[in-house]
């Protein structure tokens, strides 16, 4: 604590403290101030003519007062002359809009349970056998009931590559063993972020792993408890995630919080249960659609 007032100050709090699995310890602080979300904002939105639709419909989704503010302020510099145009500008300015389908073609879907991980690597298959691509799928998921059958289920219709992993040994293999022309995706069991024998299991099993962590979290839970979940997670590596039931979440508020506070990528977005057209890239512009009220422009 004073090694971190040091630095920043008698108003600096520790946020959280792990091991780094080398003796010593990661510390994340930060100002106490930076930590409140006060009601009385300073911002000034009279030369902005959208702001007044856009703060009403952030409040809506639980946004912090603060980060209101600072996409109230990135979307006035827009100088769109549409809420929704606005509103994505300013959202490109505080997140990372990072499609699944630039980047590592091995991807480990990780997160908590019921969080749409098997769905989600079905859908991610499809889209990839749609497009020509070739593609391989992988399960670790030995505990729930019927997981591996469900994903195994999938593989058959669109006649990809389905194999079975109990630990990180097999699941290395595994990876290993794909052809460097596949898209391999790996569907993980459901790990509680807040109990300890679920983090240690899965942060073997990602141990060397081959591939890119991705967290896979459901919208319209609690603003606290999906950042303290997802910071786990990203703690475990994952720089990007994938929201499922978006079209079943009144409020998105946790899901803007949860990624400008730890900057996280928002990738995909879960939009219905369909395995062919359910999951599309997270934009900006479809998340300020989401956000704001039908039939605002």
């Amino acid at each position: 604590m004073a090694l971190v007032r040091a630095h920043l100050g008698e108003d600096a709090v520790i946020v959280s403290a792990q091991d780094d699995g080398n003796g010593g310890v990661r510390v994340t602080a930060a100002l106490d101030t930076d930590m409140q979300d006060t009601e009385g904002s300073t911002a000034s939105y009279q030369d902005f003519g959208h702001a007044a639709v856009i703060r009403d419909s952030l409040m809506y989704h639980g946004v912090s007062t603060r980060q209101i503010d600072a996409l109230i302020a990135a979307a006035g510099n827009t100088g769109a002359e549409s809420a929704i145009g606005a509103l994505a500008g300013g959202l490109e300015s505080v997140h990372r809009f990072e499609s699944l389908q630039h980047g590592p073609r091995k991807i480990a879907l990780i997160g908590p349970p019921a969080g749409g991980k098997t769905a989600t690597a079905a859908k991610l298959a499809a889209r990839c056998v749609i497009a020509g691509e070739r593609v391989r799928l992988i399960s670790t998921d030995m505990s729930r009931a019927g997981g591996i059958a469900q994903l195994e289920s999938f593989a058959r219709i669109l006649q990809a590559p389905f194999v079975t992993a109990s630990g990180a040994a097999e699941l290395g293999a595994a990876l290993a063993a794909s052809d460097a022309s596949e898209t391999v995706f790996v569907d993980t069991a459901g790990a509680n972020p807040f109990n300890t024998g679920d983090r240690k299991e899965l942060t073997a099993l990602l141990a060397g792993l081959d591939a890119e962590p991705v967290l896979v979290f459901a919208a319209g839970g609690d603003v606290a408890d999906t950042i303290e979940m997802a910071r786990v997670f990203r703690d475990l590596g994952c720089t990007r995630a994938v929201v499922t039931r978006l079209d079943a979440a009144q409020r998105l508020g946790a899901v803007l919080t949860a990624s400008a506070a730890l900057n996280i990528g928002l990738a995909e977005a879960g939009i219905a249960p369909d395995i062919a057209d359910g999951l599309i890239p997270l934009t900006a512009a479809l998340l300020a659609r989401l956000l704001l009220p039908k039939g605002a422009e």
